[in-house]
């Protein structure tokens, strides 16, 4: 590839949106750890929200947003999310994209927990985000080239700057590609978790290597547990998508008694972090909370995929309560980035979950994550495509750590290790003694190396592994320095807001460790 190619990593919305809303004459290269559709877009049941309803406004979007995200979020991004979602919506649907519509062609617009409004769009019921991948890989097909099977490693840093990445395939072959510009699009981290609505490849990778690049992450203790997951033989399964609630669908104890009765004002359509802590109380108890979907109509038409997923391992739909268990499902920090999705280091960009665009506070508002990817990945798309630079005073880059890189033999846990230790001790309900003893247990594994160590010795999953004790660490440890309960992080020990923390990001950066005690 030449110096002014365009590197995505990552093939979800969020990739394929910036490849699709890249100039043509744009070298673009897509590189994806396995395949193109292993990917948390692919399996979306949810929808895009939007204020496309005539009787809907963004204002009523916007205060909606604010009010799930706890007013953690930042105000200017969200009027971006809300004002221009819309638009890129009818753009896409003008190009061909189909959203679910009556008889009559009218949209149909779904209800979500936290909206005041339906402006839900959905498309093949709950297969949303299979229907505008499959759509957009055919609109960058014969532009973009996608490659699958390959890794990336590390980004190339060149005078503070990314120049590129280096690439690691099966056969342990590494490559490497400069580029003008390296957009991360990989998802967050909710796949570090035991039970999570995440694909497998969702390791946290981007975060961790834009970290140790030296650029700025934020808000990694804001996880989002999904309240409805699945649940058979004491494992997490898949989603239920709250579009089931929306629906009609209500969570009850095993004795038939309304679980949010008196929990909340919306009951089970309150923010997720309020219906998640009241069904971690109540299995805690010792009991079990059902999805009732007997007043949802015609549930196997409008949600096939949950359907087939209840009939895959043995739930009987004609029973009409579903088992379901909370997961890690959304990280609402990660990559600090401005209104273009630059990040703190220059030639580098990051768009979708591995962002944090401030858009989704201390809690994401449902369906707003799809649009998030649609919205910001055509404003990377159009800063890439000007060549425009965030001014460099705007923050600094973390400095290198100026010391020759070692070669790295360490001593890796087995992955199931990790996400138990994040579960156990990071999980819905945290406290200091727990989030310590987390904090603790990452810092055994030799961090430091992990930042500046020559990885190229190692397997493609040996670095991966590495990669989730970082990212594991910056989540767990962000977790113990905020020191209040705000939207997806709740401490037992500190159980309310606490206006000292009003507004205020947790951003870290590798210079954190420059002058740390080994051990920490």
């Amino acid at each position: 590839m030449g110096e002014n190619g365009i590197i995505i990593v990552g093939s979800g919305l969020a990739a394929l949106t910036v490849a699709y809303y890249l100039q043509v004459q744009e070298n673009v290269i897509v590189f994806t750890k396995k395949g193109k559709t292993d990917c948390n877009s692919w399996r979306a049941q949810g929808g895009v929200a939007a204020a496309l309803a005539p009787d809907d406004d963004w204002r009523v979007h916007f205060h909606d947003t604010l009010t799930a995200g706890c007013h953690h979020n930042d105000v200017r991004m969200v009027e971006l999310l809300v004002r221009e979602g819309p638009k890129r919506l009818q753009e896409w649907m003008d190009a061909g994209m189909a959203f679910d519509a009556d008889e009559h062609g009218q949209l149909c617009f779904g209800l979500e927990g936290g909206h005041s409004h339906r402006r839900i769009l959905h498309a093949g019921g709950d297969q949303t985000g299979k229907e505008i991948v499959t759509f957009l890989l055919q609109q960058v097909k014969g532009r973009v080239s996608v490659v699958e099977g390959e890794q990336v490693i590390e980004l190339l840093m060149e005078d503070g700057r990314c120049v590129g990445v280096k690439t690691k395939r099966k056969d342990g072959a590494v490559s490497v590609w400069r580029a003008a510009a390296v957009v991360l699009a990989t998802g967050g981290c909710a796949g570090l978790y035991t039970f999570t609505s995440n694909a497998p490849t969702v390791t946290g990778d981007g975060i961790a290597m834009a970290y140790r690049a030296g650029a700025a992450v934020a808000d990694m203790e804001f996880i989002q547990f999904h309240p409805t997951m699945l649940a058979v033989g004491g494992k997490a399964v898949g989603l239920v998508s709250e579009a089931v609630r929306g629906e009609g669908a209500v969570l009850e104890t095993e004795d038939g008694r309304r679980l949010m009765d008196g929990v909340h004002p919306l009951r089970d359509l309150a923010p997720r972090d309020v219906v998640a802590r009241a069904i971690a109380a109540e299995t805690e108890r010792g009991g079990r909370v059902y999805l009732n979907i007997s007043a949802v109509p015609h549930f196997r038409r409008r949600f096939p995929t949950i359907a087939a997923l209840c009939e895959a391992h043995g739930v009987d739909l004609e029973v009409g309560r579903l088992p379901v268990v909370p997961g890690a499902h959304f990280l609402m920090g990660g990559i600090m980035v401005n209104e273009w999705g630059q990040t703190t280091v220059p030639g580098l960009y990051a768009v979708g979950e591995v962002a944090c665009t401030g858009v989704h506070g201390a809690n994401r508002l449902a369906s707003n994550s799809l649009l998030e990817a649609i919205v910001f990945g055509a404003r990377v798309a159009h800063s890439i495509n000007r060549r425009e630079e965030w001014p460099t005073s705007v923050y600094r880059a973390a400095r290198p750590f100026g010391r020759s890189r070692r070669l790295l033999v360490p001593p890796l846990p087995e992955r199931s290790c990790i996400r138990e230790r994040l579960s156990t001790f990071v999980g819905i309900v945290r406290e200091k003694g727990r989030l310590c003893e987390a904090v603790r247990w990452f810092e055994q594994f030799s961090l430091p190396d992990w930042l500046d160590g020559d990885l190229e010795c190692l397997s493609a999953e040996e670095i991966e592994t590495g990669y989730m004790l970082l990212t594991g660490w910056l989540v767990a440890s962000s977790a113990l320095r905020r020191t209040e309960s705000r939207g997806g992080h709740y401490r037992s020990d500190f159980p309310y807001d606490h206006p000292h923390w009003k507004g205020r990001r947790l951003v870290r950066t590798k210079e954190e460790w420059e002058h740390a005690p080994v051990g920490r």
